[in-house]
Order: C-alpha cells, then sequence, then structure tokens
C-alpha cells in the first residue's frame, strides 16, 4: 500500500469515527416511546361505601386486561378502593406486575414521567379523577369528568420525545 493510500484509509477511518461519535449521542438520547393508559373503574355496586363490582364490572376489568395484551404492561396503578383495584388485578395479573396505589389529589405528574419514560402504565381512577389526571400530563384542561353512566373511556397518551399524543376511545 502506498504511502498515498495508507492516508487516505486512515482519513477514511477517521472520518467513519467522527460520524459514528457524533451519531452515538443522538441515539443514546433518543426517547423510546411512553404509553399512558387511563381507565375509569368498571361498573360498580351502586348506593354502597366502597364498592366492589358487579359481575359486569368484573367481565369488563377482564375485557380491559385482554385489550391490553398487545403491550407488555409495565406498571398497573389503581387508586386506593375496592372497585378501581378490582379493575386493576386482572390487567396487573396477566402482566405479572403488582397494583400499585396512588393518590389522585397527590400525584406528583413530573416526576412519575420521568420514573416510567419507556414504559407502558395503566392507570385506573374514577369518573372525575381520569380525565384531571390525563388533563395534567396534557397541561391543558381537554377532558371533562366522565358522566357516571360511561364505564368505557379509554383515554391514551402517548410521549415521544416530549411530543404528547393523546387520543379517547370509547369500548362498549
Amino acid at each position: 500500500m502506498s504511502v498515498l493510500q495508507k492516508l487516505y484509509f486512515y482519513s477514511m477511518k477517521k472520518l467513519l469515527l467522527y460520524i459514528f461519535l457524533l451519531g452515538l449521542p443522538a441515539s443514546l438520547i433518543a426517547q423510546k416511546s411512553s404509553r399512558y393508559f387511563f381507565i375509569r373503574h368498571a361498573e360498580k355496586v351502586l348506593n354502597v361505601k366502597n364498592p366492589d363490582l358487579t359481575p359486569k364490572g368484573k367481565e369488563r376489568a377482564q375485557e380491559w386486561a385482554d385489550m391490553f395484551q398487545h403491550y407488555k404492561i409495565d406498571k398497573v396503578l389503581s387508586t386506593d378502593y375496592k372497585r378501581t383495584i378490582q379493575t386493576a388485578q386482572p390487567i396487573a395479573t396477566k402482566n405479572r406486575v403488582r397494583v400499585e396505589k396512588y393518590n389522585p389529589r397527590k400525584f406528583d405528574v413530573a416526576k412519575f414521567l420521568q420514573a416510567t419514560k419507556g414504559k407502558n402504565v395503566v392507570i385506573v381512577g374514577h369518573s372525575n379523577s381520569t380525565p384531571t389526571l390525563v388533563n395534567s400530563f396534557l397541561k391543558k384542561n381537554k377532558y371533562q369528568q366522565i358522566d357516571e353512566k360511561i364505564y368505557g373511556n379509554l383515554y391514551i397518551l402517548t410521549i415521544k420525545d416530549g411530543d404528547i399524543n393523546d387520543l379517547l376511545l370509547t369500548v362498549k
């Protein structure tokens, strides 16, 4: 190999190394998507303090678990009420995680987002706390309280590289 060829080869290797090193930080910084699934507890027994789910509610809770089968759910959160825990449990069981309790009045969204970056999380709440929490994530008042007769709202927030996309689906 001539001196000129060696110099060219050395320069190309150096150039490729620079390109690799310049591209590396971008790939390390690029954030995997985080997904947050917000649902209201399933149908509950009426006129009872801290009620259980009805048979229809237990069926819906299982349907939620089946619905999330295509995602690896990393965390399942529930308020500390029977109906929310009973809604969350089939999802947690199917994904081999435990139900973690949270207080919607003391929820630190920024801290939670940092701790769950790149994760898929299901958060079970109530007709008033679920839309309020979704709005906290969005940093805007987009969603209103859920009508007491509606148990099938699914709010999906996808966060990637700081951009938040939201979607509301209604499941019958």
